[in-house]
């Protein structure tokens, strides 16, 4: 017991070193805000690397590619769960809600707000969300952008999932009761890319899958406005993707492109070629790849396998050195693996989703790391996304900006109180977060 005790005396120590800044101030203390630093951060526009906003049609079928309806009851971190506070500040800051919580008679009250203003706003609605946040320009993943979603406001992310999974994926959807739910739905979207391109059915060789099928699908969604693609390939498989070559890929492909079920060790040659392959292409057509490495959501997700270190062969490939890598969500746990991925030359990091989850004080200790290293490749991000009735993401869009804009004034004010910044370059650092470097990794040509 007693050796026990004693690293856990030690690591305690090293963690209360870690929460303090410079002058012994705790991480999180208030008093270590710059007043000056909040206030010009609290005015800057943002541009959102990274979320799910809904079109104004109720009937919204284009929002994601992997819904999580299907999966049963998903437990929810705390701040985001409907009894937390950060709901009913957001409500009385969109809506003007003067209660002290959301019980049942307030949320009937609010459903009846919320609907009057989605009928005043119209087509607007989703503009009008983006300035309640004080965000410019947001970032929608969705298979397909739709009413309210069509302006300068909204750029697209295309998911591209599908195109990893050109033969059967009946015995990699056996692996987990989540894969067995996603699956289908990844061979509904190949359908549609097939329909789209006017295919009847998969090509019989591998050269031929990419020349008809990958490349001209990711043409057309650069044709029509994507500034990057998406891969939650995650919740489906490892990231470990491994450079394999032409000819192994290609045996898989033509042993079963016209039936059969390939086996693990077989599929994964060809997702892994293909993973290559797509991000090759992105690059040529000037399309940032976004890569999920959160472990979540579900109640099967493999979270070993969302290692961003898993991703270092890929980012170290010569040939992938004109593909722009985004890692969204700061990694969560995996922050540390991110800060050495950040090395890479072509791999960027958001801080989507850890603006729901996670305080302004614990994301403030990350942020403060990654701007310490890096400031040029970190990306503001909401990752807004309704989860459920009464939750929708207009709401958590306020909630994520909100805290998001606390946690950076936080971080930045603590290395200006430590002397590691003046406070002219951390209001610099607050700009480039917040809309510099997403307006120069995508080109958007913003002021």
């Amino acid at each position: 017991m007693r050796k026990l005790l004693i690293p856990i005396f030690f690591f305690c120590i090293a963690f209360f070193n870690l929460s303090c800044n410079h002058t012994g101030q705790a991480a999180g203390d208030v008093s270590a805000i710059d007043p000056e630093l909040a206030d010009s951060i609290s005015r800057i526009r943002i541009v959102d690397n990274h979320a799910h906003p809904n079109t104004i049609d109720p009937a919204d079928s284009g929002a994601d590619a992997l819904p999580m309806d299907g999966l049963g009851a998903i437990a929810l971190p705390a701040r985001v769960r409907p009894e937390s506070a950060t709901w009913v500040s957001a409500y009385k800051a969109l809506y003007g809600f003067t209660g002290p919580e959301l019980d049942e008679k307030a949320m009937k009250e609010l459903s009846g707000t919320v609907a009057r203003v989605k009928k005043e706003k119209g087509e607007q609605f989703p503009s009008w969300v983006l300035d309640q946040c004080g965000i410019e320009v947001m970032f929608a993943n969705r298979m397909a952008m739709g009413p309210g979603l069509s302006n300068a406001r909204f750029r697209w992310v295309m998911y591209d999932d599908a195109l990893l999974f050109p033969l059967s994926t009946q015995a990699e959807a056996a692996a987990t009761p989540d894969r067995k739910i996603f699956y289908p739905m990844e061979a509904q979207h190949l359908k549609d890319y097939f329909t789209a391109l006017k295919l009847a059915k998969i090509p019989a060789t591998l050269d031929a899958y990419l020349k008809q099928v990958v490349s001209p699908t990711l043409e057309a969604q650069k044709k029509a406005g994507c500034v990057a693609i998406k891969f939650e390939v995650a919740y489906l498989r490892s990231l470990d993707f491994e450079k394999t070559a032409y000819d192994q890929a290609a045996k898989v492909y033509a042993r079963y492109a016209d039936g059969g079920t390939p086996s693990h060790t077989d599929y994964k040659l060809l997702e892994d070629y293909l993973f290559y392959y797509i991000a090759l292409e992105a690059g040529r057509l000037n399309l940032a790849v976004h890569i999920h490495d959160f472990p979540g959501v579900g109640n099967y997700y493999v979270a070993a396998g969302s290692d961003p270190l898993l991703l270092e062969p890929v980012f170290n490939d010569p040939e992938l050195r004109n593909t722009k890598f985004v890692l969204l969500h700061g990694g969560g746990p995996f922050s540390e693996q991110i800060k050495a991925m950040l090395w890479k030359p072509n791999v960027y990091v958001d801080i989507s989703l850890l603006t729901q989850l996670w305080t302004p004080d614990q994301l403030a200790a990350v942020l403060r790391q990654y701007l310490s290293q890096f400031p040029e490749k970190v990306l503001f991000g909401t990752d807004a996304v309704a989860f459920g009735p009464g939750l929708g993401w207009d709401v958590s869009a306020w909630i994520a900006s909100t805290t998001g804009r606390k946690a950076l004034t936080i971080a930045l004010s603590q290395m200006v109180g430590s002397n590691d910044l003046s406070r002219k370059r951390a209001l610099e650092i607050a700009r480039m977060v917040m809309r510099g470097n997403a307006n120069n990794l995508y080109h958007l040509g913003l002021k």
